[in-house]
């Protein structure tokens, strides 16, 4: 499916994706095309997820806490919008900021 721009969506997808990568995080589509992250929470089967959604023009990011129901709605973490490269970056300092506050929860 084309956008507006002529690109296709997964590889606006693929594009935000390589401007987010980010140290601790695995970046990927997931089974409904929509950009997903997952990060190690120490326990098995179960680690943090970061959804990023098209919404509008931009994307809604969501997180998911290790164990929670991916395919109910997370918690909106943000709206990001830009060109593929500038969500990518804003998409990677979520994640940085995710990542150094996951670290402060203690179970």
């Amino acid at each position: 499916m084309a956008n507006a721009s002529g690109f296709s969506l997964s590889s606006e997808f693929e594009r935000v994706m390589s401007a987010a990568r980010a140290p601790g995080w695995s970046l990927g589509l997931d089974r409904h095309g929509q950009i997903m992250a997952t990060r190690d929470s120490g326990r098995i089967g179960l680690p943090w997820v970061v959804r990023a959604t098209r919404s509008g023009r931009g994307l809604r990011v969501e997180s998911f806490q290790p164990g929670d129901d991916t395919d109910a709605e997370g918690a909106v973490v943000a709206l990001i919008a830009g060109n593929p490269r500038e969500m990518g970056r804003q998409l990677r300092e979520i994640l940085g900021e995710l990542a150094a506050s996951d670290n402060e929860i203690v179970d």
